[in-house]
């Protein structure tokens, strides 16, 4: 089909009666914002942050989590302002690995030990950009498992994959691989983002 959706891949393997069981279940609306690295400075996006007081109108947080993907350097600095505005902090990478001689990384155990409850996996350009397989992606999604930390999973086909008739296989095989290390549904947010239509 044209238009692809989780459901059409969930189907396709023999698991997806996790996927039927956790569909009956509410789940609330999620909106996420990724500031990647932007913008450049912690007075921009304090600055940023005052403005959103200003204007954010109240909405109903029992029926939508608000998440925003900060900057990692700013997670714990930000993390208090963006929750009174009623918004979740989110990392926008974890490691595939726990604590040892890993320099550079984060863990989950980590993100959670800071109060953080969100951790991006998988965003398109920390695949294309750094190299991350989809192996990598089901080793984080099983250590954020293990901590409780809730992830959005992201997938999505390149422009080139869209047009040659590849959406359906590209994302069957960026979910297949998670599948298995997907214990608790209620810790996971597939979010469908081909990158054709990244602005």
């Amino acid at each position: 089909s044209d238009r692809f959706t989780p459901h059409d891949a969930f189907s396709q393997f023999p698991v997806a009666g996790y996927f039927q069981q956790s569909n009956s279940m509410p789940r609330k609306f999620i909106v996420g914002g990724n500031w990647k690295c932007n913008p450049a400075t912690i007075k921009e996006a304090n600055d940023l942050i005052k403005a959103w007081k200003k204007s954010v109108s109240s909405y109903d947080k029992e029926k939508v989590d608000v998440v925003i993907c900060l900057p990692a350097l700013w997670l714990f600095n930000l993390k208090e302002q963006l929750s009174e505005l009623g918004f979740s902090t989110s990392a926008q990478n974890v490691s595939k690995t726990g604590s040892g001689a890993f320099t550079g990384e984060w863990t989950a155990e980590s993100l959670v030990d800071l109060g953080l409850s969100w951790t991006l996996i998988g965003h398109s350009e920390r695949r294309v950009k750094y190299g991350e397989t989809d192996e990598d992606t089901a080793a984080k999604v099983e250590k954020c498992q293990e901590q409780g930390l809730n992830v959005i999973f992201c997938i999505g086909e390149t422009l080139e994959e869209r047009e040659g008739g590849k959406t359906d296989e590209v994302n069957k095989r960026m979910l297949a691989a998670v599948l298995p290390k997907i214990k608790d549904w209620s810790n996971i947010v597939i979010a469908y983002e081909p990158v054709w239509a990244i602005g």
